[in-house]
């Protein structure tokens, strides 16, 4: 693991997400190697689509690809076949995660996409499903066709809660997007490009806490061009 990526883990694990961010780091420091945290960690520095499991569309020319491209710290890219809503989703496989409201949770993700309008977005914690984009249960962010607005959904057996417009991307423009669990807390928090947290009331009904899940995220095509998804890295912790 990288310790730059890790920094925000180390941070909101330790405090209360309703404090400012970045004051100074916790006297309790969950290092990869502390048991009391299990999770994922990829920064892409080598890709085995084994370990994935990956529905793909591929209605128009050519075919979708997953590849490690050049970039510092490395990066997945993820290009679709050239037709409309021709998609490429991964889910790891294993739904090797759970959320609790008495445990801190954290997921984070750097990506960046070539259109930010035309094109589906989801980035996060889901049930294993074909359709990430409406998928029934988890916590994960997710960008629609036809604006450029990323929107955080919190979601249990269908009862969702959307918090619209958190974000804006641009063209070929990474964003760090990332999303916390404070037991202390009846809210979920999220954070843009690690600035300050932002908490949004959940209820109990839509707090998914009753399904395994799993690192999911990918892209669909809103029109019939080639559109492509850069992932910088992803990163999920949640404590034992």
């Amino acid at each position: 693991m990288a310790n730059t990526h890790f920094q925000n883990m180390i941070f909101w694990a330790g405090n209360n997400a309703t404090t400012k961010a970045k004051k100074s780091l916790p006297m309790f420091q969950p290092y990869p190697s502390d048991q009391t945290f299990y999770g994922y960690f990829n920064d892409f520095l080598e890709y085995h689509a084994g370990i994935w499991t990956i529905t793909t569309t591929e209605a128009g020319t050519g075919s979708a690809t997953e590849a490690i491209t050049s970039g510092a710290g490395g990066q997945l890219l993820i290009t679709n076949a050239a037709g409309d809503n021709d998609a490429d989703f991964l889910q790891l496989k294993g739904e090797s995660f759970r959320f609790s409201r008495n445990k801190k949770a954290y997921f984070s993700a750097r990506f960046a996409t070539n259109d930010a309008i035309q094109t589906d977005l989801v980035f996060g914690l889901q049930i294993t499903d074909t359709t990430p984009l409406t998928a029934t249960d988890g916590i994960f962010f997710k960008k629609d066709d036809g604006d450029a607005l990323l929107d955080l959904v919190v979601e249990k057996n269908n009862q969702a809660i959307d918090t619209n417009g958190i974000a804006t991307l641009a063209n070929d423009t990474f964003i760090t997007a990332s999303f916390f669990i404070d037991p202390n807390s009846s809210k979920v928090f999220y954070c843009i490009n690690n600035g300050d947290p932002v908490g949004v009331e959940i209820p109990d009904a839509s707090f998914p806490d009753d399904e395994d899940i799993t690192v999911s995220f990918g892209i669909q095509n809103g029109e019939a061009v080639v559109k492509t998804l850069t992932v910088d890295y992803i990163t999920a912790m949640i404590e034992r």
